[in-house]
């Protein structure tokens, strides 16, 4: 396959193509879903095909097929290169490519125990367990559990003359009690909400999350949940959990430093960007403690690889440093726009997809001292965790987010347990009441399986390292 798809890119040079790459990618699923003990899912899916993309005369072109052999390669390469040359008469700018060299290389995730090689009956075996553990609990009356496993297998060559093979495993899961009573209905999770939490690992990740063992205390919580007092309305204190402030960081960090976003040539699914490029490197995005990166190097993160599907290499980038507003994530295409290079974010979502300007793992590097610190510093205020909804304007600015779970902090302890927590904020001033981030020991990359964006969709896995953290003077509750 490699040498059919260099054959294809260096014909294309030849007919006057200033650049071409192609990717063979075989994707392997599978998802598991157990409800009440029941399994309610059991899939299996095994995608593989290639897609050439092509820059002619400004202009991209991309074809791509299921199907490969000699004469349907040379057929797409042909029809990429049509597509870019009809796209050229209507183009308005023409693009133009950073510089990179060229990469002959391979990259692995380092994979203990093969997700896919684990007899089914050990799967099943600890999602029945955890509906079990969870169902112990009479209010409980929902018990789901379930895990997914993935596999990408990535082939990679250029018309600059990169070769470079990937295989990229991921695994992990969770768990999600719902209780109901009296017409109340509550749902707590174990270890993040909307299926658990993901890694670049092996299955040695998902047998540390330990499903079945924190299952009878996400049942009980969630029953608790049912006569807890109501999250009061007031501007307070906030403390804001680990699986909670990943989806923060995503909502309000992650997407609005996306170039394509910037520029207003992507703004599908998450809208555009308040974060034009006049403010960077001069707007106070946050505290001066606030530090965040995108790391597509950070061990275990779901936007851990080693190179995008443009060739570039993974990088750690700079994106808030003390509180100042300092990088995008960018492409080859969009960073030359302002004087930069690619940061290695370019990644398609299978074979027939086009690359798009996606998250690595932006992490929230961490600060001093443990969550028990923390709260025990923090004479009145709110702990806060576990999402459970979330709304955002077109442009990231203005926000609002309801968690499943939250404790008062009164005295530096906690006290009572609220129902249905919310709170608001506009991003900046958010980030800037930013006053205090836990320790190295609290800090974790949480893996998010599911970001959206483009058209046709494309579903992305990203990452986001965080540690709790507080936030001073934040509106929590619906005010009347």
């Amino acid at each position: 396959m490699k040498e059919l798809l260099k054959a294809a890119v260096e014909s294309l040079r030849a007919k006057g193509a200033e650049y071409a790459d192609a990717r063979c990618v075989r994707s392997l699923s599978e998802i598991l879903v157990m409800k009440n003990g029941e399994l309610e899912t059991a899939s299996v899916t095994d995608s593989e095909g290639f897609g050439i993309r092509v820059l002619n005369s400004g202009a991209w072109g991309f074809s791509s097929s299921s199907i490969a052999t000699p004469e349907n390669v040379s057929e797409v390469a042909g029809q990429a290169f049509e597509i870019a040359r009809a796209s050229a008469r209507v183009g308005k700018q023409k693009v133009l490519l950073d510089g990179q060299d060229a990469v002959v290389d391979t990259y692995e995730t380092p994979v203990e125990e093969d997700p896919f090689a684990v007899p089914l009956d050990d799967k099943l075996g600890i999602l029945s367990a955890s509906c079990a553990g969870m169902s112990k609990t009479p209010q409980v009356k929902i018990a789901t559990a379930s895990m997914m496993n993935f596999r990408t297998e990535k082939l990679f060559v250029s018309s600059e003359g990169s070769e470079i093979e990937q295989t990229i495993t991921e695994a992990g899961g969770g768990i999600a009690a719902t209780a109901m009573a009296g017409g109340e209905r509550q749902t707590r999770s174990y270890p993040a909400s909307f299926r658990g939490d993901y890694s670049t690992a092996g299955f040695e990740f998902t047998r540390g999350l330990d499903l079945a063992a924190h299952a009878e205390k996400t049942g009980r919580e969630a029953s608790k949940l049912l006569t807890a007092e109501e999250c009061p309305s007031r501007k307070t204190t906030l403390i804001i959990g680990g699986t909670q402030l990943a989806l923060q960081v995503h909502e309000s960090c992650g997407h609005p430093i996306e170039l394509d976003r910037v520029f207003g040539t992507e703004a599908s699914y998450a809208g555009t960007s308040f974060l034009t490029v006049d403010k960077l490197g001069d707007l106070k995005y946050g505290s001066d403690i606030v530090n965040i990166v995108a790391d597509a190097t950070s061990p275990g993160g779901l936007g851990t690889f080693g190179y995008d599907d443009e060739g570039v290499p993974a990088q750690c980038s700079e994106i808030v440093t003390e509180g100042v507003f300092t990088g995008y994530i960018m492409s080859r295409e969009t960073a030359p726009k302002i004087g930069l290079r690619s940061n290695g974010t370019m990644r398609a979502d299978g074979w027939n997809r086009i690359p798009l300007v996606r998250m690595t793992n932006i992490n929230v590097l961490p600060g001093e001292g443990t969550l028990e610190d923390l709260i025990a510093d923090t004479k009145e205020g709110i702990f806060i965790d576990s999402n459970k909804s979330w709304s955002i304007d077109q442009r990231r600015l203005n926000f609002q987010f309801g968690c499943e779970i939250a404790w008062e902090i009164k005295d530096g302890r906690l006290g009572r347990m609220y129902k249905n927590p919310v709170y608001t904020g506009i991003t900046p001033e958010f980030w800037g009441s930013c006053d205090a981030i836990t320790g190295p020991e609290e800090w974790h990359i949480w893996g998010i399986p599911s970001c959206g964006k483009g058209e046709p969709g494309q579903v992305a896995h990203v990452g986001h390292g965080v540690s709790p953290s507080r936030f001073r003077n934040v509106e929590v509750g619906v005010r009347k």
